[in-house]
């Protein structure tokens, strides 16, 4: 059974909007868009005032050697949200079909879903969230088209093994497509699941250059998956998802110096986790810090509210999770630079802490 039979026939028959851009066969003077035949100002040789390349090739084979996959099993887009919001038009029929997610976890999962009007199966994650392989098997019916697993999980920071994705993977062929999020992978003790796409046709796996390559403005997102499934979404995807200035900045990125440099920073990110992990947990009125596996860690409080706004009397913003399920009393905190990770233990190790940002009648230093 090829795994497309699992999407919407009528997505598979359709016939796809063909754009100016892909109808082009060469030449030098293009008359075929509807452009402005003048750049804009400040241009710096872009082209801007032409349409981009909808998967442009340069990028899709850097990418490829990145992720070690073929080019032909990459969709581009902007940043992960648009992938996952593709797959969920492309496989879930309005009112009849579902997803399975394991909250807590990324938000988005659920909201393509609600878009779409598509259900939305939920099988938490056990009390010390880990990943209920038994549980979501169970729950998969035959609504159910996708199976959403991030890795490491936002907002917990927990790992899913391989031996778990290929026990879903294997159990799932021919019912529903794994979609594994491995946004936060870089920061992780781990490797990809890319190197199983073809053994499991029914494997996707998703990609950013949003946090470790340090381009969440750029909205640079990748779909790993079987040939089949990429032309599929190829087919509904926006015609022209990518800006020029933005894939520019991707390929920058991943010249060898800035594959040097990110490779550089994820290091200090892995090294001061750690730290701020010890840091926080020796901290009164902090309950727990979960073990994390990406770029940011999950904060128990005795008082996560009063610990949020005092942290933001202070200038620094951190990600309010308490309406997660398990996370009532919890606190996201990104790994940032030194200097602001000093500045949030100073700030909690304070006492109580006036609108302005003062303690005591005396000033806490401003972060670099």
């Amino acid at each position: 059974m090829s795994v497309l039979e699992l999407a919407r026939p009528e997505i598979r028959a359709m016939q796809p909007y063909s754009s100016a851009r892909m109808e082009a066969s060469g030449g030098k003077i293009m008359l075929n868009a509807n452009e402005s035949a003048w750049a804009p100002p400040g241009d710096n040789a872009l082209g801007c005032n032409r349409y981009p390349d909808p998967q442009p090739q340069a990028l899709l084979q850097a990418l490829a050697a990145l992720y070690g996959v073929r080019a032909g099993q990459i969709l581009v887009g902007r940043g992960s949200d648009e992938a996952i919001d593709l797959l969920v038009r492309a496989f879930c029929r309005a009112g009849q079909d579902a997803i399975a997610i394991q909250p807590p976890t990324f938000g988005m999962y659920a909201v393509c879903a609600h878009v779409q009007n598509a259900a939305v199966v939920e099988v938490p994650l056990a009390a010390d969230f880990t990943l209920d392989v038994d549980g979501v098997l169970a729950a998969v019916t035959p609504a159910v088209k996708l199976v959403f697993v991030c890795t490491p999980n936002n907002p917990t920071g927990q790992l899913v093994s391989q031996q778990q994705v290929e026990r879903l993977a294997q159990a799932l062929a021919g019912r529903a497509l794994l979609v594994v999020d491995e946004a936060y992978i870089e920061f992780a003790d781990a490797t990809s699941m890319a190197g199983l796409i073809d053994r499991y046709d029914n494997l996707a796996v998703l990609r950013t250059l949003s946090k470790a390559w340090a381009l969440a403005g750029a909205r640079i997102g990748s779909l790993l998956a079987n040939e089949e499934v990429i032309s599929l979404l190829r087919r509904i995807m926006a015609p022209y998802p990518l800006p020029r200035p933005c894939v520019a900045l991707a390929l920058e990125a991943m010249l060898p110096a800035g594959q040097a440099e990110a490779l550089a920073h994820v290091t200090l990110v892995r090294a001061d986790r750690e730290r701020m992990a010890r840091a926080l947990a020796a901290l009164p009125g902090v309950r727990e810090v979960l073990p994390s596996q990406a770029n940011f860690l999950a904060v128990r409080f005795e008082d996560a509210g009063a610990v949020y706004q005092r942290l933001l009397g202070a200038g620094i913003v951190v990600r309010d999770v308490r309406r997660y399920p398990q996370l009532g009393d919890a606190l996201r905190i990104t790994i940032g630079t030194e200097a602001e990770n000093e500045r949030v233990l100073a700030v909690l190790k304070s006492p109580a802490m006036d609108g302005r940002g003062f303690a005591d009648g005396s000033a806490l230093g401003e972060h670099a």
